[in-house]
């Protein structure tokens, strides 16, 4: 099974995934940008089994906005680490956080929220893919 590993801004906290990725993509929702300064958030989901703390699990701490997603940070750098979003059974790993994962992204989510239009021909969804509890709705470049 292949590992990556990766980790917080310090190094303080290590942490490592195993297997493939269930998705990678893009969020364009505003929670998603505010929390990583930045226009989009590159995502890669993984299932929680396949996601181990390594090292510095006492530097981990979270913020709750709502019961879909509980952010991770390091407490020592304040480098954010991952997004858990229990009621879909995904972990959300931010792309740069483990460097020696390949992201092929392959659709972007909230894009009716986008700041930063992207014309990559990937799928825009309004939302969340229906299987997610989203619309599903696709929306044009």
């Amino acid at each position: 099974m292949t590992v990556h590993k990766g980790g917080c801004f310090c190094g303080a906290v290590e942490i490592e995934v195993h297997g493939n990725a269930e998705a990678m993509g893009y969020c364009h929702c505003s929670s998603c940008r505010s929390w990583s300064a930045s226009p989009v958030n590159a995502f890669t989901l993984w299932k929680p089994q396949n996601v181990k703390v390594t090292k510095g699990a006492e530097f981990l701490s979270g913020f709750k906005k709502s019961e879909m997603s509980d952010r991770q940070f390091c407490t020592k750098c304040g480098g954010h680490l991952m997004t858990d979003h229990a009621p879909l059974g995904l972990v959300d790993i931010y792309a740069a956080t483990i460097p020696t994962v390949e992201f092929a992204p392959g659709v972007h989510v909230n894009y009716a929220e986008t700041v930063l239009p992207m014309k990559d021909g990937l799928p825009k969804l309004k939302d969340f893919p229906a299987e997610l509890g989203g619309s599903g709705i696709a929306v044009p470049e």
